[in-house]
């Protein structure tokens, strides 16, 4: 019974049979993957037994296949539709930690599990920060425990009637089922929502202002900010924490580990990501050639945000490539030297990478704006990448031509218009731009440097691009016939 609990037997099956799915792609992460047999049997038991009782109600009922999906093309976190769709499911079953990214296709149900947790211990350490600082405790979690978070808010109650000062407010679960939507507002759209905030009412919190991140939605009073709180995160430090601290960077964070049963103050780890992101805004300002990383396929929206950043790129006078290669790592990001920065476009828990192994850096759509648009960074930062479909770009086509400073250079540099050439036929434009890398290649001395503006331009100013043919002959080389023998001593070779 505690192994159906966990993996959610009964709801997996009542959303089975409700849809009237025939084909269901059950997703496991690598770490459950042991179960995953485990779970298969479990579900068709269930789906059999129910199906025997609806043959003597004369009713009919299809048989549902399962297909277990591992070694997903991107991010563990978001639903897999592209490897769904290869198996012809029509939905997905999701297992282990997730992003709640809207889907474009398929319609998907999570199962987050269910971590143990020290429930008093929490609650302890709950009430002693919230009695310790003057600040609104607002309390996020790791989807994994949210099977506990009940039990941790009657305990807190219970604590709040004789410490009436206290004002603790929990976050909620935004859902548990996600419906494919073209539509973007995700508050309104592709999101079954479990229920309502019946929970900020016994606080006394009447939502005006709504909040929505990693899957966890809550509501604040209109006067009210966000910096009015202080954040008690219950989990591990993973990316759904990154992601909560860098977008509420303003405000005052500590964590509880659950694992280790202890609190967690010092986040100024944490802390010290947003100055290395700021340096990389930095110097992708002074990137040519931008790289743009398909890092998902099924995430709504994700064609629009490459667009939108193709047209950003174009306006501010930079050359575009679109690369689709799975989750990227330093060895394949270095085939493409001619890149001087990467955008990946992936989900907010995943769009995160650790460049500093990379030969050119990685960074996100949020900070390619920054970067493009020649905005001042007001310390707010922007992780999904919804949120910043349809803005508008017109501040760098008003400046492109403008010289701008750059840190890392120390001087001012003017950026390469591209939309100079409009008017030329592409192909001339090309041409163009190989003659003068070649010229720049056979006489060195004319120009001190001068660096690419595209990848043709790049690939004809290289020293080496591969092994050279002479055509001054055009027969062919004969043969020759090689040694033979070992390497410690070929036959022929005289010792």
């Amino acid at each position: 019974m505690e192994f159906e609990s966990t993996y959610e037997i009964s709801r997996t099956v009542d959303f089975i049979r409700s849809g009237k799915f025939t084909k269901a792609a059950l997703q496991f992460p690598d770490e459950l993957l042991k179960d995953s047999v485990r779970v298969v049997k479990s579900l068709k038991d269930k789906l059999r037994w129910l199906s025997e009782l609806e043959t003597e109600q004369n009713n009919d009922f299809k048989e549902v296949s399962m297909f277990v999906m591992a070694d997903t093309a991107y991010g563990s976190c978001c639903v897999d539709e592209v490897g769904a769709s290869h198996i012809g499911a029509d939905c997905v079953v999701h297992y282990g930690h997730a992003c709640l990214s809207p889907t474009t296709k398929l319609p998907a149900f999570f199962v987050f599990g269910k971590a143990p947790m020290n429930v008093s211990d929490c609650v302890k350490n709950l009430i002693d920060q919230a009695t310790t600082n003057n600040k609104r405790v607002l309390v996020l979690f790791g989807l994994e425990y949210a099977h506990l978070i009940q039990n941790i808010k009657e305990e807190v109650m219970e604590a709040c009637e004789s410490r009436s000062q206290l004002e603790i407010q929990f976050a909620d679960i935004m859902c548990s089922e996600i419906l494919p939507s073209d539509n973007l507002n995700l508050c309104n759209h592709g999101v079954l929502p479990t229920e309502e905030l019946t929970d900020n009412k016994s606080f006394g919190v009447v939502a005006s202002n709504r909040y929505v991140i990693g899957g966890l939605h809550w509501g604040l009073r209109a006067e009210q900010k966000m910096e009015d709180y202080l954040l008690f995160w219950i989990g591990s430090d993973n990316s759904a924490f990154a992601n909560v601290v860098l977008t509420y960077n303003g405000c005052e964070i500590i964590r509880y580990d659950a694992t280790e049963n202890c609190m967690v103050t010092d986040l100024s780890q944490q802390k010290r990501i947003l100055k290395r992101r700021y340096y990389l805004v930095e110097k992708a300002k002074d990137a040519n050639i931008v790289g743009i990383l398909v890092g998902t396929l099924g995430v709504a929206g994700y064609l629009h945000m490459i667009n939108q950043m193709k047209d950003l790129i174009a306006a501010a006078g930079k050359k575009a490539y679109t690369l689709v290669m799975g989750k990227p790592n330093p060895a394949k990001l270095a085939n493409f030297p001619e890149c001087d920065v990467f955008i990946y476009v992936s989900c907010a828990q995943t769009a995160l990478l650790d460049s500093k192994e990379y030969l050119a850096p990685v960074i996100t759509p949020f900070e390619a704006m920054l970067a493009f648009n020649r905005g001042q960074w007001t310390g707010e930062y922007v992780m999904q990448f919804q949120d910043l479909i349809n803005s508008s770009h017109t501040e760098s086509q008003n400046h492109s031509k403008e010289a701008r400073f750059s840190f890392l250079r120390g001087g001012y540099v003017e950026d390469f218009d591209s939309q100079e050439n409009n008017d030329e036929d592409e192909g001339l434009a090309l041409a163009h731009l190989t003659e003068q890398a070649l010229q720049l290649r056979d006489n060195p001395n004319s120009l001190a440097k001068r660096t690419a503006k595209s990848g043709a331009e790049f690939l004809a100013s290289r020293s080496y691009q591969g092994l050279e043919i002479h055509n001054e002959n055009a027969l062919p080389e004969p043969y020759v016939v090689g040694r033979s023998g070992r390497a410690a001593g070929y036959q022929g070779e005289n010792s």
